[in-house]
């Protein structure tokens, strides 16, 4: 019950601002798992050759996504409480809960080592994903080779990685109310800023004429064999996904100005 069957009574529990968070933290995820707004769906998706229609494969992606998530929901979330443990710690779940459920299990040390390694597949996959924008941009834009744009930005990642990991330590003191520690400084710049208007602006590309032009992004998506993107949706496309996406952004900033502000 608790994973498969939603109570949409708590959507409401506190009028629209708690449909609003719902709305937003769904929306994120979105975002945040099919890699939108930050270029790496497409930067894969421009890697495509022509003779498949890029609106059947971002489909056969986002089914695929969500399957993956289903399961793993399936999987973890029974194993928590069949093992008393909370399902909704956060980060923590990977690190310190599931450990936990592992070490009570038959084999646990093997099934343990086992997530751990896959897990450790899946954030190197995701590596490569988010930094294969990076790497494209900078060889397109300076016309470098793979190799030294790797080591360029390779060298400027770990710089600017550096406050996240001396956020546990050194930085851990640093806090912005409302926010919260650096992890969660950097993920509030990506999550509520990044996503949303980097989504905006691929949208505004793909259907104003200062990118390509709907026509233009309807030739784009449907080259080759597979499903064409509905011509009818031009104007939910062109209007309405930009005005959802501003009113989403917008909805992440409310609880954060009215606490900064004191509006509460």
């Amino acid at each position: 019950a608790f994973y498969l069957v939603p109570d949409f009574s708590k959507m409401f529990s506190n009028g629209l601002s708690s449909f609003g968070d719902v709305l937003y933290a769904a929306m994120g995820q979105a975002f945040f798992t099919l890699s939108l707004g930050i270029a790496a769906m497409e930067i894969f998706g421009s890697y495509i050759g022509k003779e498949r229609s890029l609106t059947g494969e971002a489909i056969s992606a986002t089914a695929l996504d969500t399957l993956v998530a289903i399961l793993a929901g399936l999987i973890i979330f029974p194993a928590c409480f069949a093992y008393g443990v909370t399902p909704d710690s956060g980060p923590s779940l990977i690190f310190v809960s599931l450990p936990l459920v592992f070490s009570q299990m038959p084999l646990g040390n093997l099934w343990g080592a086992l997530f751990f390694v896959f897990m450790s597949f899946a954030a190197l996959s995701t590596i490569i994903a988010v930094f294969e924008n990076l790497i494209s941009f900078t060889m397109d834009k300076w016309g470098y080779a793979r190799s030294k744009a790797v080591i360029i930005n390779a060298i400027l990642v770990t710089i600017l990685s550096l406050p996240c990991a001396l956020g546990f330590n050194v930085l851990s003191g640093l806090t912005i109310p409302g926010i919260g520690d650096i992890q969660s400084i950097e993920d509030f710049i990506v999550s509520n800023n990044m996503l949303p208007l980097g989504s905006l602006i691929f949208v505004i590309f793909c259907t104003r004429k200062i990118g390509w032009g709907w026509d233009g992004f309807i030739k784009e998506a449907d080259a080759g064999k597979g499903i064409k993107f509905p011509k009818w949706s031009r104007a939910w496309v062109t209007y309405g996904i930009p005005v959802l996406i501003l009113i989403i952004f917008v909805i992440g900033y409310i609880p954060k100005i009215t606490l900064w502000f004191g509006l509460s």
